[in-house]
């Protein structure tokens, strides 16, 4: 079986979310539900974003769209565990923001998922994904080189 290798840019990372593996999280098989690790890579998301001075709805005058996202799964988690989600936002290069999460236990450090996921942009009036403004790039790289 071929696997996803995904590889965490250290040098980009611009946040650190603490977050908790709630009893609701949890699946049949009694870890970490795979729903739930989305929308936990989504608080992160947003908590990344808001550090840098910018909202999911509003990045330069307009609201942002996931494009597709891969996960890499490495451990199981449970409740009650203290997890820390890092967010890395390398420098666009294109149309997307490339924003990777590493979910890891707090204590310890051990990695359970490491996701990678490309966000457009989208004009809400033309219904298509457009540039990276200069403020967004602006407030994504000047957080990386710090």
């Amino acid at each position: 079986m071929d696997r996803i290798k995904l590889v965490f840019p250290e040098a980009a990372i611009v946040h650190r979310q603490p977050l908790s593996v709630r009893i609701t999280d949890m699946n049949y098989g009694r870890h970490l539900g795979h729903d739930t690790l989305v929308s936990l890579l989504h608080e992160a998301r947003i908590q990344a974003f808001g550090a840098l001075g910018l909202t999911e709805w509003d990045m330069g005058g307009y609201s942002s769209v996931v494009a597709d996202l891969a996960v890499q799964y490495q451990s199981e988690a449970r409740w009650p565990d203290a997890l820390v989600v890092e967010t890395a936002i390398p420098a666009p290069t294109g149309k997307a923001i490339v924003v990777y999460h590493r979910v890891c236990h707090a204590e310890g450090g051990r990695p359970v998922a490491t996701a990678r996921l490309n966000v457009v942009l989208v004009d809400p009036a033309q219904g298509r994904s457009v540039a990276i403004p200069d403020a967004v790039y602006q407030a994504i790289t000047g957080a990386e080189s710090a």
